[in-house]
């Protein structure tokens, strides 16, 4: 597994690397991917507005975007022994913080459960549907309570 976190300057210090790799290499056991490689960004509101802009004509900042690499499938060769390549997942540092201390809990932890709505996007999961939001929901959770944090994830 290659979780690679990229955290803009402004906000360096002030995310645990480890931990985000570690709930994440967890979230992947737990989804049944003993493989797999993704990146995430942690950035600001200025820079996430902007990506929303660009690739959901939303001209507004957001929590967190995820960019599937599925669709690319056949686009790039790869070694038979690469991982396969998920996408990338976007939080907002600034709104993260907000929304932390909104829900009354830790940055650290608003960043976890962002992170992890952000990797099951990647892996097709959706809450366009109340069906869908409630399987997305409830997998999200189950993934965050393994990790013994406990997350208002209803919205």
């Amino acid at each position: 597994m290659i979780i690679d976190i990229q955290i803009d300057p402004r906000f360096a210090g002030k995310v645990n690397e480890d931990r985000l790799r570690c709930l994440i290499a967890q979230a992947l056991e737990l989804e049944g991917r003993s493989e797999g490689e993704l990146t995430i960004l942690i950035t600001s509101d200025e820079q996430i507005q902007e990506l929303n802009k660009r690739y959901r004509s939303v001209d507004a900042p957001t929590d967190v975007l995820s960019f599937g690499a599925m669709g690319n499938e056949g686009a790039f060769v790869t070694s038979p022994e690469a991982s396969a390549y998920l996408g990338d997942i976007v939080v907002s540092y600034p709104r993260a913080a907000e929304q932390a201390q909104e829900y009354g809990h830790s940055v650290e932890e608003e960043i976890d459960l962002l992170a992890v709505h952000g990797f099951l996007h990647l892996l097709g999961y959706d809450h366009e549907t109340e069906v869908e939001r409630r399987a997305m929901w409830a997998r999200q959770e189950h993934i965050l309570k393994m990790r013994g944090e406990a997350h208002f994830t209803e919205r």
